[in-house]
């Protein structure tokens, strides 16, 4: 491994929410609510003031291949998945993890769920 320090990102976290609907009857993170998921995170986090370059980046995002666990968020640079169901869990997620850095443990989707 290399000495040398990594270049910041643009943004100190990304967060990217599966938003992927799938009509040939299997299962999708459309279908629990996703979309509203993603239009809370984003509200938060600009009424936070965590928004902008610096900061965090709330993301829509195709199929992650964790439709399982779903609906499913996951957070960069870290790469910590989330599994959430209502507004108080995104708004966990956003007070904890993004603006604070500390994972939230009990959202945290089971490693072996995939598609």
């Amino acid at each position: 491994m290399s000495d040398t320090p990594q270049a910041p990102g643009y943004y100190q976290r990304h967060i990217f929410f599966c938003l992927n609907e799938r009509t040939n009857g299997e299962d999708s993170c459309a279908h629990h609510n996703a979309q509203a998921g993603f239009e809370r995170c984003k509200a938060q986090v600009k009424a936070a003031g965590l928004a902008g370059p610096g900061k965090v980046r709330v993301n829509k995002a195709g199929c992650l291949d964790r439709c399982a666990g779903g609906p499913v968020a996951v957070v960069y640079p870290e790469a910590v998945w989330y599994t959430y169901v209502d507004s108080a869990d995104i708004d966990e997620i956003v007070e904890s993890h993004l603006k604070n850095g500390q994972v939230v443990e009990r959202l945290l989707t089971p490693p072996e769920l995939g598609r």
